[in-house]
């Protein structure tokens, strides 16, 4: 049998609303501290939602004003991000042949899609693409290994981790700078949500408007931002002295092939997923100490996504998580900011409470952790996404300790 490396988490980068580092998300999510409010998305007023946006980003410090010009949003905040998680590792310390970047996106430059429509400029095609930000981080970072992007709706910055853990695996990157980006704060895009009634649109209190697994919940709440993580060689982390926050051991995808929008009800493809990441990680639901939930608010995910974490771990409460109560959800980015998140978790030993939840839905037979954080003992946790299109990507996480 070969020997697979083991993958270590040593950086962590964050641009959102709820924390422009891993340490103020982190904050945010302790102290149940929502970064959602009332945000206008046309010139006009007429489209004013619930949103979680970062209004007082600039992305100055990482890009020239040329480059800026020539680049999306959601990929100023990915190469923002990305340069972070690769200061708070210490650099990449391996050539640029053997360093890799794997993006995942669900509506790549999408604000500059709305905004040049009618008067596109020479630079209005390379801002739409979605492989812009591996191209961009893959351009300021130095990076000549593969550069891959991949867009699975809600699911893609998972899957972008689980993807840069198996070219780490298969030995064709030591160093793979992995995450998500999404800035969807446009008119259409918040439209198309609010009408088809997956998102929320109005309330009393914005703050509290994301309400994951609680009987009052009216779906989700819009988000932008971008976070990215420093994966390598367990080995080569060891070797340079690297401070490890967690080791990453598993990683599934699945197919629901049931509906374009709607998750199959009963939850099979997201426990399928979840067992293939355990299997992968070689451990078993006995021994997870957390659950990193997807958790969007809306009642069809909510309830299928608490069907498969039942089904899967039985009458053994685990510990559940649902950041998006005070992230808001950031689509493409959604998966990788929780992977940020579990990481951290990983590293402090604590599931971080999940806010809003006054009344949980008896629908949802889960233990969530609500009002303060919950202390976990070493051992693997899972984060989960499960996106339109019924694609499922779920990442196990453990202690490096372990």
């Amino acid at each position: 049998m070969i020997r697979r490396p083991a993958v270590a988490v040593t950086g962590l980068g964050v641009r959102c609303g709820a924390g422009a580092s891993p340490a103020a998300l982190w904050e945010s999510l302790v102290e149940c501290r929502s970064a959602t409010s009332l945000h206008v998305f046309d010139d006009e007023g007429t489209v004013v939602y619930p949103a979680c946006a970062m209004p007082d980003f600039d992305p100055a410090g990482c890009l020239t004003p040329k480059e800026a010009r020539r680049s999306d949003r959601s990929v100023q905040m990915a190469v923002c991000a990305a340069a972070d998680a690769v200061e708070d590792a210490g650099g990449l310390h391996v050539a640029a042949g053997r360093r890799a970047v794997v993006t995942g996106t669900g509506y790549g430059g999408v604000i500059s899609q709305e905004s040049g429509i009618g008067h596109p400029d020479v630079l209005y095609a390379p801002r739409l693409m979605h492989n812009a930000g591996a191209y961009w981080i893959s351009a300021r970072l130095g990076i000549t290994g593969p550069s891959l992007t991949v867009s699975t709706a809600c699911a893609s910055g998972t899957h972008a981790v689980g993807e840069a853990m198996q070219m780490i695996r298969a030995g064709c990157a030591d160093v793979v700078v992995a995450g998500g980006h999404d800035s969807p704060l446009t008119p259409t895009t918040a439209l198309a949500f609010g009408r088809a009634g997956a998102m929320v649109t109005d309330c009393e209190d914005p703050a509290a408007a994301s309400r994951p697994f609680d009987v009052g919940r009216r779906g989700f709440v819009l988000a932008e931002g971008a976070a990215f993580l420093v994966l390598e060689r367990l080995d080569h982390a060891r070797a340079r002295g690297a401070r490890i926050y967690a080791t990453l051991t598993g990683y599934g995808r699945t197919s629901d092939a049931h509906h374009l929008t709607a998750p199959h009800p009963d939850g099979a493809g997201a426990r399928a997923c979840m067992e293939q990441a355990l299997a992968d990680a070689g451990t078993t639901a006995e021994a997870v100490t957390h659950v990193n939930a997807h958790g969007t608010g809306t009642e069809l995910n909510d309830l299928a996504e608490a069907q498969a974490i039942t089904a899967l771990f039985g009458s053994r409460a685990v510990p559940v998580t649902a950041p998006k109560a005070v992230t808001g959800h950031g689509l493409g980015l959604a998966g990788a900011l929780e992977a940020v998140i579990t990481a951290w978790s990983v590293h402090e030993g604590l599931a971080p409470p999940t806010a809003h939840l006054t009344r949980l839905d008896p629908r949802c037979e889960l233990d969530v952790v609500t009002a303060e954080p919950r202390k976990i003992p070493d051992g693997p946790v899972i984060s989960n996404s499960f996106a339109f299109g019924g694609h499922n990507a779920c990442v196990v996480f453990d202690s490096p300790h372990a």
